[in-house]
């Protein structure tokens, strides 16, 4: 055969090979029952490379995990509510360092822990108020959620929510310290609502969600998409196995609006949805012709603005570590985009807490999803969803 042609036809075959599957990586905690099933998705920043799901999304029943499987992504909606806020900043209507009293006045004449001992607690001034990027990085002085936030966290309208943390003195002086807080993402929701004019469910919608594409991302799954979302497991009490749970931040049903929307954990997604965000991203704000933020702000927002000093690093509503940025949520969910490598690594499950070294499993998974497709080709699996089943089989 003519040299030329052998040289096209190896390239032909390169192209149409199916990508490395993750198979062998999740055989091992199937079978140990450490987990009930995940979906995992990689990409690039021009494609999908693959995507596999393992194991069930109900064990009762044997529902398998599949690529359209429906999570709570919890604190993956932080990225989410900062993005759109940065919208509204290169808009030149919001500035990053503009106090937030500025927007919401309840946040007028906010006090400051002085002295907190048993006998008393002093307030005082804070040398400056809290501003925009002290609440997108956590270092607001905020506290988690306020003592209104309860039982769950969906019960307040976001209004209500807000001014609840209004009432609350700060921990200490705004851009100090850090303290991971659902407080201070609510309250960039509140002000996407007052500077938008819009509801921020409805500014989240139109401005970023329905653009992008992102046709499962919403507050209020259907009773279609109920019947995709996977089921919550932890670990039984004799930890060799798991038994269902079910959400504790979140009021049943699921599909009731009369939950309110919660900006900084209420999302629920999937992975191919998940994965158009962060490939808008990895490409500077922009996705398929359309800009969504200035190359300026997807810097910004994935650069560390946690002060010196501190361990952690955290941007604005991503956090950051050297040549990545991402974030994950309450139930195990996690999207990185490694800005070396070119990837986006998309990991979902619904589990709380995990047996052993099962902890560890996201960044195991990244690791080998990162060796496996450095350089694929677009494609997509689906395991079969079998516990203890290894060979992953190609999605219809």
């Amino acid at each position: 055969m003519h040299p030329l042609r052998v040289l096209l036809l190896v390239s032909f075959l390169a192209a149409t090979a199916p990508a490395a599957g993750l198979g062998d990586f999740f055989a091992p905690h199937l079978a140990r029952r450490s987990i009930a099933g995940a979906v995992t998705l990689v990409a690039d920043r021009d494609r999908v490379i693959t995507t596999e799901a393992y194991g069930l999304a109900d064990a009762a029943t044997g529902r398998p995990m599949r690529a359209d499987t429906v999570f709570w992504i919890a604190s993956q909606s932080k990225p989410m509510t900062a993005v759109a806020l940065l919208m509204l900043v290169d808009e030149g209507r919001v500035g990053i360092d503009d106090p937030v009293e500025n927007f919401l006045p309840e946040f007028k004449g906010q006090r400051v822990i002085a002295e907190d001992t048993a006998e008393r607690t002093v307030l005082r001034p804070p040398s400056r108020p809290i501003s925009v990027r002290d609440i997108l990085s956590h270092t607001a002085g905020l506290r988690f959620k306020s003592p209104l936030e309860q039982p769950t966290l969906d019960g307040l309208a976001l209004r209500d929510a807000v001014r609840s943390h209004a009432l609350q003195p700060l921990q200490w002086e705004p851009g100090t310290r850090y303290l991971y807080s659902n407080a201070g993402i609510n309250i960039a929701g509140r002000i996407i609502e007052v500077v938008g004019g819009r509801a921020y469910e409805d500014f989240m919608r139109a401005r970023l969600f329905e653009p992008l594409g992102m046709r499962d991302t919403t507050f209020w799954p259907t009773e279609a998409q109920l019947a995709r979302v996977a089921k919550v497991y932890r670990p039984n009490a004799a930890k060799d196995g798991l038994e269902e749970w079910k959400y504790d931040q979140l009021r049943y049903p699921l599909s009731d609006r009369a939950r309110h929307p919660m900006p900084a954990g209420g999302l629920f997604s999937t992975a191919a949805d998940v994965a158009r965000f962060a490939r808008m991203l990895l490409r500077g704000g922009e996705l398929d012709g359309r800009r969504y933020l200035s190359d300026a702000s997807v810097a910004l927002a994935t650069r560390r603005q946690t002060p010196a000093g501190v361990k952690e690093s955290y941007g604005l509503g991503f956090t950051v570590g050297q040549g990545e940025f991402g974030h994950g949520g309450a139930l195990g969910t996690e999207t990185s985009v490694d800005t070396t490598t070119g990837l986006v690594t998309v990991f979902l499950i619904q589990q709380a807490g995990f047996i052993g070294d099962g902890a560890r499993i996201r960044t195991d998974f990244k690791t080998e999803a990162r060796r496996l497709h450095g350089g694929g080709r677009s494609t997509a699996r689906e395991s079969a969803a079998v516990e203890g089943t290894t060979g992953p089989r190609r999605q219809p």
